[in-house]
């Protein structure tokens, strides 16, 4: 069975409060955009196994990567037949874009399918949550506000529809926990959930990514690239998730390939 995980963008992203846990209470909008990668999943005579091209992910230890955690999660709960796991892997890691979290989420989905393990959907939401925090919202992949770690979701209802969505790389891989543990949480005066709701040419003033000053800190050129989006012509540029991607929104067709010659760039009308 081959399906095609997708990444996800961030719009706005405030980190309310750290927890007692360690992690962080934040508040954002995930939305679901078309840059995906390639996952190959069919039932093994043998042992598991798992093959990556693409972009190659650091191998390591085996029982590290998400698919084989993925795996593991219904092994334990169930009575599967190994699989063998092809991952081409397209979205780049440490990126923002979610596309680990994804590509642990399509496993689960991937398995119980294949397997007619016929398990319901609370459950493979649970299940995705022992993954990552945001793993469960690649289970909903629509847009939503989150809260809590990014595992409590509310439908919102926002249309960017006919706006060019860019998206630049400077392949540069950003640790996420690194980056959390280098901000300040802060509760927000007025939520995303709110502001959203304005006409999206006023975004820039008003919806922020709590991970810029951190990062633009260490690295100005995922800021240099924000500027740049903005120069083009951008109506709304952030940086997604704690970076290093940042993507524009483009009322029309932008000319990029000039400008980030050596960067990567995703493109697509939404």
């Amino acid at each position: 069975m081959i399906v095609f995980p997708n990444a996800k963008i961030n719009i706005g992203l405030n980190i309310v409060a750290k927890r007692d846990d360690g992690y962080h209470d934040i508040e954002t909008i995930f939305f679901p955009i078309g840059f995906r990668d390639i996952l190959e999943i069919n039932t093994s005579d043998r042992d598991f196994s798992f093959v990556n091209s693409g972009i190659i992910i650091e191998q390591g230890n085996a029982a590290n990567n998400i698919c084989y955690k993925a795996y593991n999660i219904v092994k334990e709960e169930h009575l599967i037949i190994p699989v063998n796991i092809h991952l081409h892997k397209i979205i780049p890691s440490g990126a923002g874009l979610g596309g680990g979290s994804s590509d642990g989420s399509f496993t689960l989905k991937v398995i119980n399918s294949l397997q007619h393990l016929h398990i319901d959907d609370f459950t493979l939401i649970n299940y995705a949550g022992k993954l990552g925090s945001d793993c469960p919202f690649f289970m909903l992949n629509k847009p939503v506000f989150a809260t809590g770690t990014g595992n409590i979701f509310e439908s919102i209802s926002i249309n960017l529809n006919n706006y060019y969505l860019v998206i630049i790389n400077p392949g540069i891989h950003i640790n996420t926990a690194k980056a959390y543990s280098q901000t300040k949480p802060v509760k927000p005066k007025h939520s995303l959930k709110e502001l959203i709701e304005n006409p999206i040419e006023k975004w820039r003033g008003l919806i922020y990514n709590d991970f810029e000053p951190v990062i633009f800190k260490d690295y100005p050129q995922i800021e240099n690239v924000k500027h740049q989006l903005y120069n083009e012509g951008a109506v709304y540029a952030s940086m997604s998730g704690s970076g290093s991607s940042v993507f524009g929104l483009f009322k029309e067709k932008p000319y990029l390939q000039k400008i980030f010659e050596k960067q990567l760039i995703w493109e697509e009308l939404l």
